[in-house]
């Protein structure tokens, strides 16, 4: 013999979702209970090592390039001073700088991107197991444990002092402060593009 729905007090044959409803309720209760605390340390985990290494992917990029636009300078310094006996025109430095800072924008935003791909990396990293079905707490848990949840546990080894999400960097320039002489203009400006290696 059924018993009787334990919430509308239908009989069996009636077949109402009362007591299916009411368990979806009580599994959402439980759930915020238990595990939006773990949820959120494991959020604060994925989130914190996936900005170090967006920022850390940034800096191999903006260090390649940096050292490019320093060879760069540097060969056309040691041009005119060779050919001129001067320092580079204030405009062949200035576009030298100014493609140094539309590829620090172009590697900023190329790292900001992979963002989607290193958050799933880093939450498949996380490891959550379920108890046997041959578990003695599973298959006959104590009186006691039904009273008080047990101690959930947590992910430690958060990250602190992190940079933010976009967390921009100063970035220094590199061209010189003319002087009174410089080399004459060239017949046209370099286009130091991103083909020189620095991927």
């Amino acid at each position: 013999m059924d018993p009787d729905c334990a919430i509308c007090a239908q009989p069996a044959i009636a077949q109402c979702s009362c007591e299916a409803k009411g368990l979806d309720i009580a599994l959402r209760q439980a759930e915020h209970k238990m595990m939006d605390s773990i949820f959120s340390d494991i959020r604060t985990w994925v989130r914190g090592r996936a900005q170090d290494y967006i920022l850390s992917y940034f800096a191999v990029l903006t260090t390649r390039r940096k050292d490019h636009h320093a060879e760069t300078i540097r060969h056309i310094t040691d041009r005119a001073a060779y050919y001129y006996n001067a320092r580079p025109h204030p405009s062949e430095v200035a576009a030298v700088d100014a493609e140094l800072k539309r590829g620090i924008d172009d590697d900023w935003k190329a790292s900001v991107q992979r963002y989607p791909e290193v958050l799933e990396y880093f939450y498949g990293l996380v490891d959550l197991n379920l108890p046997s079905d041959e578990d003695p707490a599973v298959k006959d848990p104590p009186l006691s444990a039904l009273g008080g949840a047990r101690r959930k546990s947590s992910i430690h080894d958060r990250r602190e002092g992190g940079s933010r999400i976009g967390g921009r960097r100063s970035v220094p320039p590199g061209g010189r402060r003319p002087g009174t002489a410089f080399a004459p203009p060239p017949p046209q400006q370099y286009g130091f593009g991103h083909g020189h290696g620095l991927y």
